[in-house]
């Protein structure tokens, strides 16, 4: 079964009221193939990335489920658990449930750490529907009895290649092994190397297997470009660019979290004002500048790989590299923060002498050449011209360098001598 708008879906009235209200009407690719195999109460291994539409790809089935077999809520038991590696997609992921379920009478929970926990205990005293987790934490609150998962019927595992990337391997294994054997089984993940095959050949049973935009292939509407600079001039350049007003919502991407820090501090010296988001941030700084770019209070969100995963904004109008990631899938996750919902959008990825190793996997990934801006006022041709280093080399070399002083950080001397 194909579907061309949700209105053909055969599911309840209550959801296709609220995905209209929300401006719901033709489904993604992934949802086109997800809903119906869901729905039919089949296993769903589904390979797709951020952007994709994915979060109502399952929520919309499920929500169904749980109203055409409602149950009372059992006091610390949850009927589905959706895992996501990040706090940021917990709270877009619980966002999304409420919204397609608005008129439903279905009980929600988000769990995950940085904040206190009582809230989330109290909302699991009596029982929920859906709970959406992030792994840490989940596992702190079972083991602290305040959670149990015994009458489990759904389990969803969202970006799992991300969850392997943040080493939550050990923890997935244990909250599976918590989970009933009778269940229905949906697995995400933006890439499929041989680590997250084996996980989800533990997990799933007869899948349907659902494809759509591979990580090697980019967004059609994003234009891409990359500035060969001197590493020096990196930050210059950065605020000469977003001199430039066009520049309107721009996510720019730090390798590091000091490096984040950095690049705002710099910025607003030059009165452009943005924030930074990343894990030494707390979640509500996080969340608070988050919600910021969003109402567009601030034009800049400086990330790093790991906090930035799974914000779903639209209208962002540029994704800046201001390092270029040493894993090339990394570049097409980020630069899939813009061109969402059939918008278009701009990339541009700086590039100095140490980084060219990254950019050779990136095009060798992407199965192309990036255009090079050489009118920009900082482009080096001694980066050009400079010899590319192996991967592996250059990845060193940068690691030592972050752990010394990026840029030009000076350490200065400690006030009390027996401390130096």
């Amino acid at each position: 079964m194909t579907i061309k708008t949700f209105q053909e879906l055969n599911i309840e009235p209550a959801i296709k009221e609220a995905l209209d209200k929300a401006g719901y009407v033709t489904p993604t690719p992934i949802q086109m193939e997800a809903i119906p195999v869901l729905l039919e109460g089949k296993d769903l291994l589904g390979c797709a990335q951020t952007g994709t539409g994915k979060t109502a790809a399952f929520a919309i089935p499920i929500l169904h489920r749980l109203v055409q077999f409602k149950k009372k809520c059992v006091p610390k038991q949850t009927r589905v658990l959706v895992l996501t590696p990040t706090r940021e997609l917990a709270i877009q992921v619980h966002e999304s449930f409420r919204t397609y379920g608005k008129k439903l009478n279905i009980y929600y929970a988000l769990m995950f750490g940085g904040v206190g926990q009582s809230p989330q205990v109290k909302a699991m005293s009596r029982g929920v529907d859906v709970l959406v987790a992030t792994p840490g934490r989940l596992i702190d609150l079972i083991e602290q009895g305040h959670v149990k998962l015994s009458d489990l019927e759904v389990f969803v595992l969202d970006e799992a290649d991300r969850m392997l990337d943040m080493g939550f391997i050990h923890d997935l294994k244990k909250i599976i092994k918590m989970l009933p054997s009778k269940r229905h089984n949906l697995f995400f993940s933006a890439t499929m190397p041989p680590d997250i095959e084996k996980l989800a050949h533990s997990i799933l049973v007869n899948p349907v297997k659902v494809e759509v935009t591979p990580v090697s292939s980019t967004a059609e509407k994003i234009s891409q470009t990359v500035m060969f600079v001197d590493r020096e001039n990196k930050r210059p350049l950065l605020k000469e660019i977003l001199s430039n007003k066009d520049f309107s919502k721009v996510i720019v991407f730090s390798r590091t979290k000091h490096g984040a820090n950095k690049i705002v501090e710099y910025l607003g010296k030059g009165g452009i004002i943005g924030e930074a988001i990343h894990g030494n941030k707390s979640q509500t700084a996080r969340q608070n500048a988050l919600n910021n770019f969003k109402a567009g209070k601030i034009r800049v969100l400086v990330a790093t790989d790991i906090a930035a995963r799974g914000i779903d904004i639209d209208e962002v109008t540029h994704v800046i590299n201001f390092d270029l990631p040493n894993e090339p899938e990394s570049y097409v996750h980020r630069i899939g923060r813009t061109a969402r919902a059939g918008s278009e959008g701009i990339a541009i990825s700086f590039c100095d002498a140490e980084e060219k190793a990254f950019l050779r996997d990136i095009e060798k990934l992407i199965g192309k050449k990036i255009e090079v801006d050489s009118t920009q006022k900082f482009h080096s041709e001694k980066v050009v011209e400079s010899k590319t280093l192996s991967s592996g080399k250059a990845k060193a070399l940068i690691d030592g360098q972050n752990k010394r002083a990026p840029f030009n950080r000076r350490r200065r001397p400690s006030k009390n001598p027996k401390k130096s």
